[in-house]
C-alpha cells in the first residue's frame, strides 16, 4: 500500500473510504532530509552512445507528510550547485562554468512542491517549481514509498525513490557541440533520480 497505507510493522494495511487508520496518521509530521543517506543524481547521454552519471554532494531539504490528506504533503529541496560531481574533475569544472551552471552566479538549485497526488499502492506524484540559473519551470517527480522505520539511534525515518526527466534547454542550459557523425555531444533530455531518507523532527 502507499505511504499512508502501510502499518508500522511493514505489513500492508487495508484501505477503504472509512476514517483514516490511526497507524497511518502516525506518520504525519515534519521531516528533515538526511543528506548522508540520500542521493540526488542525474544521467545524461554523451556522444549519442553512452550515459554519464553524476550527483550533487551537498543539499538540504524538508518534507511535510499528511497522513489524513496526502495531497497536502509538501517537499522542499535546496542543492549546492558547486557540489556537482561526475567522477571527472575536468568535466565537473566545465559543468560549473559559464557554459553550464554558472555556479559563481547561481550557487543554488531549488525545488518547491505545488501539488501532491496519491496514485495508489506505494506510488505518488509530486509537481513543483524547479529553479535553475534563475529560471523557474514546473517539474513532476514520480515517487515510490520505500517504508518507515526507527533506526538504532531512535530516529524515525521514511524513505522514497523518485524519477523525473527534464529538457535542460528549458532552463537555459543550451551548450553543446556537434558530432561529425551527426547528433550532439550532450543530450538535451536529462534523467533525474532521487533516493531520499528523511528523519522525523523532534516534537
Amino acid at each position: 500500500m502507499g505511504i499512508f497505507g502501510r502499518k508500522n510493522n511493514g505489513t500492508p494495511a487495508a484501505t477503504t473510504n472509512a476514517a483514516v487508520n490511526p497507524d497511518l496518521a502516525a506518520l504525519t509530521g515534519e521531516y528533515t532530509i538526511d543528506p548522508s543517506h540520500s542521493t540526488i543524481g542525474f544521467v545524461a547521454r554523451h556522444a549519442m552512445v553512452t550515459n554519464v552519471k553524476g550527483s550533487f554532494q551537498e543539499f538540504t531539504g524538508a518534507l511535510r507528510l499528511d497522513g489524513a490528506a496526502p495531497a497536502k504533503s509538501t517537499a522542499t529541496i535546496d542543492v549546492v550547485m558547486d557540489s556537482i560531481t561526475t567522477g571527472n574533475a575536468d568535466r565537473d569544472g566545465h559543468l560549473k562554468s559559464a557554459d553550464f551552471f554558472k555556479t559563481d552566479e547561481f550557487p543554488a538549485m531549488t525545488f518547491r512542491t505545488t501539488k501532491a497526488e496519491a496514485l495508489g499502492g506505494d506510488d505518488y506524484r509530486i509537481t513543483g517549481d524547479l529553479t535553475i540559473l534563475g529560471t523557474t519551470k514546473p517539474l513532476t517527480i514520480d515517487l515510490e514509498f520505500n517504508g518507515a522505520a526507527t533506526d538504532p539511534f531512535g530516529n524515525q525515518r521514511v524513505g522514497f525513490e523518485g524519477k523525473a526527466e527534464i529538457l535542460r534547454s528549458d532552463w537555459g542550459l543550451t551548450w553543446n557541440a556537434a558530432l561529425e557523425t551527426g547528433g550532439v555531444l550532450v543530450s538535451d533530455k536529462i534523467k533525474l533520480n532521487f533516493d531520499i531518507s528523511a528523519i522525523r523532527n523532534a516534537a
